[in-house]
């Protein structure tokens, strides 16, 4: 190898030195966010930040603030659908574009969470997920500009099974539920689910394969005991916090039933909860992003956020 060759090859291992440096410390840029230009200008972005204090790519979280915020921000979080088996922190707000202005634009700060799928771990894997982001964005509400008296969480589907579980259960101190080391300091002012799951026997057949099955290690109808334990209608109680639902009335892989048996629940126990079906609409898409429903919800975040 001659002289010129030498320099050339520890250039290269300086670049490369120099990346990974870079990746390292500032992961943000490890990994472009797609779905940021549909935020407002000016909107700040802390992106893929590790709540667990590992390296698990699950195990990360997007905070989006308004642009020159001043004070505590009350907090929306968001957790996504997809089935308990797939999408991440950014699934839902390509169809949601509307409503994500509207939370950032009203001077709301966002954050996305991902999880592991039921592929990665099954249950209660993906609840302690959700606990360990919320108590992560609580224990660090004041280096980021939280009011940690005023959480609410979002979610769609799977995240809508998700939102309700972790808030219904906030206040029953369920164990298994949480990961060594988290917090359960947290409490939520208000729940918005979209579509979710609330009683896992609901869903019909003994199908092994099915995303509840995978979820939960079984078909319901064969372990009813690992279907309550992981349905939020088991956790209802008159602590809870207020609800707004809304799920479609043509929707075809999550029944209505989930939706209006939650509802009742709530009522009969006392909770404040309000439940929309939307006319014509199916599992998701944008229909849920209408004006008339993105009033819905920003009116109930502000009775109880604001």
């Amino acid at each position: 190898m001659n002289a010129l060759e030498r320099r050339l090859k520890a250039r290269i291992k300086q670049i490369e030195i120099f990346l990974l440096l870079f990746v390292t410390v500032f992961p943000a840029f490890a990994q472009t966010n797609p779905v940021i230009d549909i935020f407002p200008e000016g909107t700040i972005l802390h992106g893929n930040l590790a709540y667990n204090n590992d390296t698990l790519h699950k195990h990360l979280l997007d905070i989006y603030l308004p642009a020159n915020a001043k004070g505590k921000l009350p907090l929306v979080i968001f957790i996504h659908g997809g089935g308990w088996l797939s999408n991440d922190k950014y699934a839902d707000m390509g169809y949601m574009k509307k409503t994500v202005v509207e939370i950032i634009s009203n001077g709301y700060a966002l954050a996305s969470i991902d999880y592991r799928h039921s592929t990665q771990a099954i249950f209660p894997a993906q609840i302690q997920d959700c606990n360990r982001a919320v108590s992560f964005l609580y224990d660090n509400a004041d280096k980021y500009g939280f009011d940690r008296e005023h959480f609410a969480v979002m979610g769609f589907s799977a995240g809508g099974h998700l939102a309700s579980l972790v808030s219904l259960s906030e206040n029953d101190d369920i164990h298994a539920f949480y990961m060594p080391g988290t917090s359960k300091l947290f409490s939520f002012k208000a729940v918005v689910d979209f579509y979710g799951p609330s009683e896992l026997i609901l869903f019909p057949g003994y199908d092994e394969n099915s995303p509840e099955a995978l979820l939960i290690g079984a078909a319901p109808l064969e372990r009813p005991d690992l279907a309550k334990a992981a349905s939020p209608v088991t956790y209802v109680d008159k602590n809870d916090p207020p609800f707004l639902i809304i799920h479609g009335e043509k929707d075809e892989l999550v029944s209505t039933k989930h939706s209006q048996l939650l509802s009742s629940w709530l009522s009969v126990t006392g909770v404040q909860n309000e439940l929309i079906i939307v006319k014509d609409a199916p599992h998701f898409g944008v229909m849920f992003d209408s004006d008339e429903l993105r009033n819905k919800v920003m009116n109930f975040l502000k009775e109880h956020l604001k």
